[in-house]
C-alpha cells in the first residue's frame, strides 16, 4: 500500500529495502496470509502470487507488506507479512474504519461542535 505522506516519517528509512526483502526473500513473490484477513476465500496459504492474475477477479496482483500490529514503527520481520493487496485490505478493515472515524470527529471538532459519535461528548 502506498504510504501516506504524513506517515512517511513513521517508517524507518531503510523500508524499502526491508518491504522488498519480506516480499521477494521470505515470502518469494506469494502472499503469506493464512486466513487472517478475515476473508474467507481461501484456505491454507493464500494463492495469489505478485504480477499474476488474483483468484477470482483475475485482477493483476500487488504484493505488499502489513505491519500486523498496524503501527509503522514496529518493522521487525515477526510484525510483517506479504500480503496481496485484497488480503492487506480486508486485514486493515477495522484500522481503516478507526481512522476515518477519527479524522471525521476532528474535522467536525474543528468547526467547534461535538460529533454525535464521540463518546467524550
Amino acid at each position: 500500500m502506498p504510504i501516506r505522506p504524513e506517515n512517511r516519517h513513521r517508517y524507518p528509512s531503510n523500508w524499502k529495502a526491508i518491504s522488498l526483502r519480506i516480499r521477494t526473500v521470505r515470502a518469494a513473490g506469494r502472499c503469506e496470509c493464512h486466513g487472517e484477513c478475515g476473508r474467507g476465500t481461501h484456505t491454507g496459504r493464500c494463492p495469489n502470487h505478485n504480477g499474476a492474475p488474483a483468484y477470482g477477479t483475475g485482477s493483476k496482483v500487488v504484493l505488499t507488506v502489513a505491519h500486523l500490529d498496524h503501527t509503522p514503527e514496529h518493522s521487525h520481520d515477526a510484525n510483517l507479512r506479504a500480503m496481496c493487496q485484497g488480503c492487506h485490505l480486508h486485514y486493515d478493515l477495522d484500522h481503516h474504519a478507526e481512522t476515518r472515524a477519527a479524522t471525521r470527529r476532528a474535522a467536525i471538532q474543528a468547526t467547534g461542535q461535538l460529533a454525535l459519535d464521540d463518546p467524550a461528548a
